[in-house]
């Protein structure tokens, strides 16, 4: 992996500009939205007013319609905001869980390298050992008396 070594470059200083310039949008997403819906919502209540005579004209009943309307799409536009929200953190999780788990696939990388290691020279060092003691015993008192 290529990791960044100046300050201020390389991906990690990337992300973190890319990570900043999507936190402003959804900021401005979210400023947007909530701004639509209050005004929305003053809208229609101003619309909605408690008149003597209980006749609605069909343009205040279409005002009414059209500020639900809209109060109703700032609201989706935010749980789709919301949702977005979520699989970032999902996502940026399983980076950080990705790194943690290659990291320590490296650990135990170099840790099964040294036991091979280890291993080996037992192996050699047995071998030698063993070869030492074969022939001590080959050319033992002990040994030539037995076969007589």
């Amino acid at each position: 992996m290529n990791k960044g070594t100046g300050v201020g470059t390389g991906p990690t200083a990337a992300a973190a500009a890319a990570a900043a310039q999507k936190q402003k949008t959804m900021m401005q997403r979210v400023e947007t939205d909530i701004a639509n819906i209050v005004d929305n919502f003053t809208q229609l209540v101003n619309v909605a007013r408690v008149n003597d005579p209980p006749v609605r004209n069909s343009q205040e009943t279409f005002m009414m319609e059209m500020r639900a309307a809209r109060m109703v799409q700032a609201a989706d536009s935010l749980l789709k905001l919301v949702s977005e929200l979520k699989q970032t953190a999902i996502f940026s999780g399983f980076a950080s869980l990705n790194d943690h788990v290659e990291q320590r696939t490296n650990e135990f990388n170099q840790q099964a390298e040294k036991t091979d290691r280890m291993l080996a020279r037992i192996g050699e060092e047995s071998a030698a050992s063993l070869k030492e003691l074969e022939s001590h015993y080959y050319s033992s008192a002990q040994r030539t008396a037995d076969t007589e």
